[in-house]
């Protein structure tokens, strides 16, 4: 991933960890009711701490689910290869925020403590990589301009499929017209403030500014990924695309 060295540095020590949220770029809020629905359970799965459960959910996530492998491979192709071990930590976190890119030291921090299962853990994960990609694309300024934190914001919402229908039932959230953009602006809208110590009114006035242009920008998918299947095609297209390229 851009910007980070060879070695991992330490983690959070007991009593950091509000700094450590703190240093978020962009991070991901765990709503009141999701598709997800409850924790897994299991024999095996009762013996494991939150720990382990989180790396083995992380590591399925990173074999198996289409958003990811597409996100993995793009980032790859833009010169920030994300190596588990180093770009991803699990880690306990306060309030409902279940993950975040943290941008000082170019890596995920999912929080062991609120992803309750392997559905939740996709999204959390494909969300946060979405957040490392535009890091790795583009001179985004997390910390002192809040439009480029919106924007990302926007796009995350968006393509990760935070906003898919089976999610908005699950959160009582109904509508047809216009119904996904407004379910992009007011997640985008949470998130930042999660992260930032900013009032509604700014949040909203930042989103607002950026939503058109955001909102239609799609890459890496070359497009809204509604459900795994848009996402696999999707990852088809990006390798055909690559591979196109890598011929010419």
């Amino acid at each position: 991933m851009a910007g980070a060295g060879d070695e991992r540095g330490p983690g959070p020590a007991a009593g950091g960890q509000q700094q450590r949220q703190r240093r978020l770029g962009a991070c991901q809020v765990c709503p009141e009711q999701l598709a997800e629905g409850r924790p897994q359970q299991g024999l095996f799965s009762s013996f494991l701490s939150h720990n382990q459960k989180c790396q083995l959910m992380l590591l399925k996530t990173l074999e198996t689910n289409p958003y990811v492998k597409l996100l993995l491979d793009a980032m790859k192709h833009s010169g920030c290869a994300v190596n588990k071990e180093r770009h991803f930590s699990c880690e306990d976190c306060s309030g409902n925020v279940s993950g975040g890119f943290d941008a000082s030291s170019c890596q995920i921090v999912l929080c062991q403590n609120n992803i309750r299962n392997q559905a939740h853990m996709n999204r959390v994960v494909t969300h946060e990589l979405i957040h490392a990609f535009d890091h790795c694309r583009a001179h985004v300024n997390w910390f002192t301009n809040v439009r480029h934190l919106a924007c990302s914001e926007v796009r995350a919402a968006n393509l990760s499929g935070d906003c898919s229908l089976v999610n908005e039932i699950f959160r009582l959230h109904f509508g047809l017209k216009r119904h996904h953009q407004t379910c992009v602006r007011d997640r985008a809208i949470l998130s930042i403030l999660a992260v930032r110590n900013v009032s509604k009114e700014i949040a909203e006035k930042a989103v607002d500014e950026v939503f058109e242009s955001c909102f239609n920008d799609h890459e890496p998918f070359g497009r809204i990924p509604h459900n795994q299947t848009y996402a696999r095609y999707a990852h088809r297209d990006f390798q055909n695309r690559d591979r196109y390229y890598s011929n010419i």
